[in-house]
């Protein structure tokens, strides 16, 4: 039984079950290539450094053109210049009997109002308020903080230089417990993990499922 899970663990769940089982219950580590997620890397090595306050200026200087133009939009967002609590942190909070996890790119606040932070340069999720990450940061982070005025996520896309905000309320608690017990559950009594043969044209495990 897995008592302990992390966003993309659910999100391969739910992609594949049996993707998931070869990732996460066999530990099967297939090769995939990391040249999409060059920039995105970058940016948030830069950010790190930054809201810490480490002198970035040699690496600016070896920004292409276009990650020099994302990290401008990064530096010019309202949110990122708000004052910095944590950065690059792994956070923990125990949901029923489940261990949830996850590594926040920041959280900042301003006055009582705090705000998790998720840098991204590729795609935000189509339903950002029940994405698995949007959920597991936001419990994770309200029993961190046990006290605050506000407390939201917001995913800043510096691909469309726009922000997308979710805002946790007592509401949300219940629905984001809920709906992560849910799926913990199912993993956990899931017999079969069978492929959903959906996205298997794109999955590094295609060669070795068993459809």
């Amino acid at each position: 039984m897995l008592n302990s899970f992390s966003p993309n663990m659910l999100k391969v769940y739910q992609t594949c079950p049996q993707k998931f089982y070869l990732q996460y219950i066999e530990h099967l580590n297939m090769p995939k290539s990391d040249l999409p997620f060059e920039k995105g890397k970058k940016i948030h090595a830069l950010a790190n450094y930054y809201l810490q306050k480490i002198k970035i200026d040699k690496l600016e200087n070896n920004l292409t053109q276009a990650e020099q133009k994302t990290w401008e939009l990064l530096l010019n967002n309202e949110y990122f210049n708000k004052e910095c609590l944590k950065t690059e942190f792994t956070l923990y909070s125990k949901i029923d009997k489940y261990w949830l996890s996850g590594r926040i790119d920041a959280v900042v606040k301003e006055n009582n109002d705090f705000y998790i932070l998720d840098y991204k340069t590729g795609k935000i999720p189509q339903n950002p308020q029940y994405d698995y990450q949007t959920m597991i940061y936001l419990l994770c982070m309200h029993k961190y903080l046990k006290q605050y005025s506000s407390l939201s996520f917001i995913y800043l896309d510096l691909k469309e230089n726009k922000n997308i905000t979710v805002n946790f309320d007592k509401n949300l608690e219940q629905e984001y417990i809920q709906k992560i017990t849910e799926i913990c559950n199912k993993i956990n009594t899931d017999k079969t993990f069978k492929c959903n043969k959906e996205n298997c044209k794109f999955c590094e495990y295609s060669k070795i499922c068993n459809l």
